[in-house]
């Protein structure tokens, strides 16, 4: 297929299609990486909540997302907080052996 013979419609419409692709990867990953840092799932829900996702991938993302996602970006944030209070406990102890 050439050029000429491909409309520019389909190009848009393939383009459209590669994005939705794109950003459903990245949901995934994102919801699967919530799933494994979620302290109140027990490591049998969790797999359920993998298997889930890969059987039923579209549908699987929603469910969980209007299940559990209103806690999604508490437990990013606690995350987020945790890596900093770390860095900075590492920044102060690498400081103060310099100081010594």
């Amino acid at each position: 297929m050439n050029a000429t013979t491909y409309p520019l419609f389909d190009v848009f419409v393939s383009s459209v299609y590669i994005a939705l692709l794109i950003f459903w990867i990245i949901l995934v990953f994102h919801i699967i990486g919530d799933i494994f840092r979620s302290h109140d799932l027990v490591g049998g829900a969790k797999a359920a909540w993998v298997l889930f996702i890969f059987v039923f991938p579209l549908v699987g993302c929603l469910v969980y997302l209007i299940a559990r996602g209103s806690k999604m970006h508490e437990r990013d944030l606690q995350a987020m907080q945790l890596r900093q209070k770390a860095f900075e406990d590492y920044i102060r102890s690498i400081a103060h052996s310099k100081v010594d």
